[in-house]
């Protein structure tokens, strides 16, 4: 019952049934029949409230508000545009010069506002024609973009992780109790903040080049660049003047997390309001703006927590039918282990990826493998760093990764989808690259949060 639970879940939200109403319906549902047939304890379904009220009482996914409301105001407030037009000048004399700044741009986008959708859908507006217009590949211009936009799964302070945080602290948690483990340690979103940076940073160098490597091998598809006036200001002061303001913002935001001077919750609110004074500093903001984000920030807050939501009333009734226990079995009983064990979850999710957005991978899927692999001994700041990968590579990957469709829908008409299918390759080959090397060397991720945190 709890793989037909999970199948029928799966199908379901192919079908185009929205996600949160799709995990809890369906799981009340099948509790429903259980309980007719007796196979199913309703006993279960007590534990929904308390449940639901942890939800919304938790402090750590206040950020998620916070961070959309930061990410948003800064969208509005055209930073992308600057940013690109300041980098393509101050890397305009090189080769590939325009590819490094809209990789460098994704970069700072992706620290800014960790929204992948919409960094995917400003890139493509802002950088695509700028780039075919001078000569650029479409497949090497789709690919640098999509690549680029995808950033913000990764680099802090990115939703994803402090999803994953939330999801991963009760999980690693779990794991120790069933080990006997009584006093439990913890991770926090701010390990997970740490964690991903050192990998964050060797994705963009990586990125940087590949681009820096094809404008060598292959000049055709980086036409060398044409001077372009400067408008009379200096090239210093352009570069001050579009890079200060946000790399302050993100400094005050990561860095209060990494100092211990502030709680994620708590950085989150200090680039809530960084992000409005900005905009404000810009003259991009009014009211009717500022009733165009807070509509924003409730749509997408308000999906977050209904999913979550949905997810949790899915859990209690697939754990309800035994199906973690089974899922504990099977994966215990892999072949190779632990690595077995590891690269099976990673295929699933990485296939989930093309079919399910993050939110509900990392609410439904993570918490039933999590405790499993965690009481393995896995670390759990590893384990959160490498789902995130893996699902950027799953969003990356032809023929159904998201990045492709948001930049699809935005793109030329004259530009085929093959052509963006053969662009982002080789930044998807990088990235399963990055996934081994960081599982050879996991120190590439935890020693930031051990030096940090002890």
């Amino acid at each position: 019952m709890a793989a037909v639970l999970f199948l029928a879940v799966i199908l379901l939200l192919l079908a185009g049934f929205p996600v949160a109403f799709t995990l809890g319906g369906t799981a009340l549902a099948f509790a429903g029949i259980g309980a007719a047939a007796g196979v199913f304890d309703a006993a279960f379904l007590a534990s929904i409230p308390n449940r639901l009220y942890g939800i919304m009482g938790n402090e750590t996914l206040v950020a998620v508000p916070l961070f959309v409301f930061m990410g948003i105001t800064l969208e509005r407030a055209r930073i992308a545009e600057e940013l690109l037009d300041t980098l393509s000048a101050l890397f305009g004399r090189m080769r590939g010069g325009l590819g490094i700044s809209v990789t460098l741009v994704g970069m700072l986008l992706a620290a800014s506002t960790g929204i992948v959708g919409a960094t995917v859908v400003t890139m493509g507006l802002l950088s695509l024609p700028t780039m075919l217009k001078r000569g650029y590949s479409p497949a090497v211009a789709c690919g640098t973009i999509c690549a680029s936009g995808t950033l913000g799964q990764i680099i802090p302070p990115s939703i994803i992780l402090v999803l994953l945080g939330d999801v991963l602290s009760s999980a690693y948690q779990e794991a120790q109790l069933e080990q006997g483990i009584f006093s439990p340690e913890t991770v926090s979103v701010g390990d997970l903040f740490a964690g991903a940076l050192v990998p964050g940073l060797l994705l963009v160098a990586l990125y940087v080049l590949y681009v820096s490597a094809t404008a060598l091998l292959r000049p055709r598809s980086m036409p060398a660049p044409a001077q372009a006036a400067d408008g009379g200001e200096p090239l210093a002061a352009r570069v001050v003047r579009a890079l200060l303001p946000p790399l302050v913002l993100i400094l005050a935001v990561l860095g209060s997390i990494l100092a211990g001077i502030a709680t994620p919750t708590e950085a989150a609110a200090v680039g809530a309001v960084g992000a409005m004074l900005l905009a404000l500093g810009r003259r991009e903001l009014d009211l009717p703006r500022l009733r165009e984000i807070m509509e924003g920030t409730v749509r997408v807050s308000s999906m977050v927590f209904l999913i979550l939501i949905g997810a949790s009333v899915f859990s209690v009734v697939f754990r309800g039918y035994g199906g973690d226990d089974a899922v504990a079995e099977v994966l215990q009983n892999l072949p190779g282990g632990v690595f077995g064990a590891v690269v099976v979850v990673m295929l699933v999710m990485f296939l989930l990826g093309f079919v399910l957005d993050f939110i509900e991978i990392t609410f439904v899927v993570v918490p039933i493998v999590g405790p499993v692999l965690l009481a393995m001994g896995l670390d759990p700041v590893w384990l959160g760093v490498m789902i995130a990968i893996n699902l950027q590579t799953s969003f990356l990957t032809p023929p159904f990764g998201f990045a492709l469709f948001y930049l699809r829908g935005v793109a030329p008409p004259e530009v085929r989808t093959a052509q963006i299918y053969r662009g982002v390759i080789p930044f998807v080959v990088i990235q399963l690259a990055t996934l081994g090397v960081l599982a050879l060397w996991p120190e590439l991720v935890t020693w930031l949060p051990d030096r940090i945190y002890g």
